[in-house]
């Protein structure tokens, strides 16, 4: 039996075992029937030309897999903001760790979508936000959509600033490939401000699947910075699915850290739906050995006077392989749109492979967008410039990778983040920087 079959005659046995309401199981058939229909996307559809998923779906994989209380404070630390107060929910093989969590409901909801998706006085909240951001013809978002069960709520209400971060953490143990389908809804209310760091881990040596789906809607003026942190280990694999659905004068910011794991494609997909909208996606890839990072983004221009910025850096090492497809659509009453889309890429051997694919589509005629491309090896004038000095080639060689990345390190908004990337990226280059750039 392979995983489609699998996940579609494993289904009446995973909705026996939530509790669930009828509305949702209606939702959820729909959305299977999509899955069906459609099955696991191939290298056949123009959006997974460069993705091929075929060695990792070979995998028996687990896909109702049990949680592990086995797992200590001590043993995940590292992968926590260090010595700082946030709010945290995590998951261990999708189901909630309470002893490793820190949530709330005082003022704000930061908890479980399981108990948004089961509990009468959520209704009213799932019936307006879930499932409304997605991508209704996406085969594994509808296959997310109908395993949809736990993952991270978080509702903050109007005119509230959250004073700490919060943080979503998956982890995944065991002695046998699993499969997971974490799902989260983010709802920031008028003119409130968050920031919220995702991640997910494998501790185990085992293949993993993890088929994700993050929908986040900010009201008018609301303020969101999300973060992911995608350094996992060479037997993980992420479909990692985000629908942003903006309101008037909202913000919202996603920066990309895609630094280790198997297979990692990333589809992020913004909505502007009021005027004075500012959408920004970033990202940072440095990968080697047989990696494979694929970057798929789209901003829907449909309201005058918004802008978005799109940058994003990649660094190939070995034989990995990097996929950039990035869409601007501008409506055409979309007037005023100030769009850039940037994609900078560095190719340390002649085995890494970069296919880039920068795109606009504009049906307005008072806009200002452009968006550009470069794929290249690092400078030797600057290397020899920096040997000459006594900078020894191999930390010559990371100083100009890590400055080609801080660009985008410096946009991220929490300090504590901010350091860990900069000890992280140093790491993945080699060597120990022990100053900002």
């Amino acid at each position: 039996m392979d995983l489609k079959e699998k996940l579609l005659s494993s289904f009446l046995a995973f909705e026996q075992k939530v509790d669930i309401n009828t509305d949702l199981h209606d939702v959820r058939n729909e959305a299977l029937k999509v899955f069906e229909n459609k099955g696991f996307p191939t290298k056949k559809e123009e959006a997974w030309k460069y993705t091929s998923l075929n060695a990792v779906l070979a995998n028996d994989y687990n896909i109702l897999p049990k949680g592990d209380s086995s797992v200590e404070w001590k043993d995940v630390k590292k992968y926590f903001l260090n010595d700082v107060d946030t709010y945290k929910v995590v998951f261990i093989n999708g189901v909630f760790s309470s002893h490793l969590s820190s949530t709330t409901h005082d003022g704000l909801d930061v908890c479980l979508m399981s108990s948004a998706l089961t509990k009468p006085k959520y209704k009213m909240i799932i019936d307006t936000y879930f499932n409304q951001a997605t991508d209704k013809n996406d085969s594994l978002t509808n296959l997310n959509t109908a395993y949809a069960y736990e993952g991270a709520y978080i509702n903050i209400p109007k005119s509230t600033v959250v004073q700490k971060p919060i943080e979503i953490i998956y982890f995944t143990t065991g002695t046998s490939p699993v499969f997971v389908q974490p799902r989260n809804l983010v709802i920031v209310g008028e003119n409130a401000h968050v920031q919220i760091i995702e991640r997910h881990q494998s501790l185990a040596e085992e293949a993993v699947l993890t088929n994700a789906v993050t929908e986040i809607f900010a009201a008018k003026r609301a303020i969101v910075d999300y973060y992911k942190l995608q350094n996992d280990t060479q037997t993980a694999n992420l479909v990692d699915n985000t629908f942003v659905h903006q309101n008037q004068e909202s913000r919202v910011s996603v920066h990309t850290f895609s630094l280790g794991g198997n297979i990692t494609r990333n589809n992020l997909n913004f909505y502007q739906k009021g005027e004075r909208i500012d959408s920004t996606l970033k990202g940072v890839t440095i990968i080697g050995d047989k990696q494979h990072v694929d970057h798929y983004t789209l901003v829907n221009h449909e309201e005058p006077n918004c802008e978005s910025h799109q940058n994003y850096k990649g660094i190939y090492d070995d034989r990995s392989t990097g996929v950039f497809n990035g869409k601007i659509y501008v409506d055409k009453i979309a007037q005023k749109t100030d769009a850039f889309q940037q994609n900078n890429n560095i190719l340390l051997t002649d085995k890494a492979t970069l296919n880039t694919k920068p795109q606009l589509e504009i049906f307005a005629d008072d806009v200002k967008c452009s968006h550009g491309c470069t794929i290249g090896q690092l400078d030797e004038d600057a290397m020899f410039y920096m040997q000459q000095r006594g900078i020894p080639k191999k930390e010559a060689k990371a100083l100009l990778m890590y400055a080609f990345t801080d660009e985008v390190l410096k946009s991220v908004a929490v300090p504590d983040l901010q350091l860990k990337l900069q000890k992280l990226i140093s790491m993945k280059l080699g060597v120990n920087i022990g100053f900002d750039i």
